[in-house]
């Protein structure tokens, strides 16, 4: 593993297993320190990084324009930050907002938006698009901002436009697939190889296998030892297209759903320091 590791004596969970995580490197300590306190070693090996939009021109033409919405939905953390951002540099507020009514795909981005005094009206029960498109009921001729990232899944957009809204869908964000270190990688896998593997997205999966080509690896390099854990089916899925088997898929898609999803996976799978590997 790498040196970034994180031990606690809090809760013993998930004592004795390594886990790798490849959230983007300022984002990943939400994660690891969720692992560390249920008591695993924990690497990071960012597979992503998160950077500014190219051109703000939309988003910022969309904040001019708010009080002529009807719905914006935030898909994600990011964007929200990403919004908040450029809103400021604009002079504006949160309440430019007006009658537009907010969603939040979930808690996590719930949170972010409670964070800026204006709490979400929607946050579906499942937490994917299509969870608000389920609950975000008759949008025909309304209007909708959609600010997301610049690798978003279009089916929320798309279907939305097949309801009767009119969608301004923008890039608000970057998500840029950043390869770990080949060096890096292949000591983390082969060294002291890991328990499991947590993708938080599709973008981490992508930028994980990059991670493998560049180091001369194949997806055997990662062992049935090391089970594959996904925050989602959407991450699932992504992970299976790839060639990999996700043994662990979190049923609430959040970060404590995932800790909770690894937990239980291995409650009953004694730990490498027993002798004993199981996938």
């Amino acid at each position: 593993m790498t040196s970034d590791v994180r031990r606690t004596g809090q809760d013993a969970a998930l004592a004795g297993r390594r886990i790798i995580v490849t959230r983007a490197a300022d984002q990943a300590p939400d994660l690891v320190a969720r692992l560390a306190a249920r008591g695993a070693e924990v690497a990071v090996l960012a597979a992503i990084r998160i950077e500014p939009a190219e051109d703000y021109a939309p988003l910022d033409q969309a904040i001019a324009a708010l009080d002529t919405y009807d719905w914006v939905l935030f898909t994600s953390v990011n964007g929200v930050a990403a919004f908040a951002e450029r809103l400021r540099v604009a002079g504006r507020e949160w309440g430019a907002l007006g009658r537009a009514r907010v969603g939040a795909i979930g808690p996590g981005t719930a949170s972010a938006l409670a964070a800026h005094n204006r709490p979400p009206d929607l946050v579906p029960d499942e937490y994917v698009a299509e969870g608000l498109l389920a609950s975000v009921g008759n949008v025909a001729g309304q209007r909708v901002l959609l600010p997301r990232a610049n690798l978003a899944r279009p089916e929320l957009a798309a279907e939305l436009r097949l309801r009767g809204a009119e969608v301004d869908e923008v890039v608000a964000y970057r998500t840029v697939p950043v390869p770990p270190d080949p060096d890096t990688l292949r000591r983390a896998l082969n060294d002291v190889p890991p328990d499991a593997i947590t993708f938080t997205s599709s973008s981490t999966v992508r930028g994980f296998i990059a991670g493998l080509t560049a180091a001369g690896l194949d997806i055997t390099a990662i062992a049935p030892t090391m089970a594959i854990a996904c925050i989602g089916p959407i991450t699932a899925a992504t992970a299976r297209s790839a060639g990999l088997v996700p043994r662990i898929v979190a049923g609430t898609y959040t970060l404590d759903g995932l800790v909770d999803a690894l937990v239980e996976h291995f409650a009953t799978r004694p730990p490498a320091s027993e002798g004993v590997r199981h996938a």
